[in-house]
């Protein structure tokens, strides 16, 4: 399944919506997702499950870019 992670670029930072970034990881479940970026220093705010619709609507923007992380 594909994730839509959003979150701020530091740990550190509050979250504030002009500032906040998207990126996309493919997972089992949430969790899976958070753990799989534990290690990167960023400050995620929602993880969110697309599919059917709205993954099909994700997929046309051009920054759509799933992360495949091991």
């Amino acid at each position: 399944m594909i994730f839509k992670v959003y979150y701020q670029e530091s740990i550190y930072e509050v979250p504030v919506r002009e500032k906040t970034k998207v990126l996309y990881v493919e997972g089992e479940a949430e969790r899976d997702v958070r753990l799989k970026l534990k290690e990167r220093p960023i400050n995620i705010e929602f993880v969110q499950p697309l599919k059917g619709a709205f993954l099909e609507y994700e997929q046309q923007s051009e920054d759509f870019n799933v992360l495949e992380i091991g």
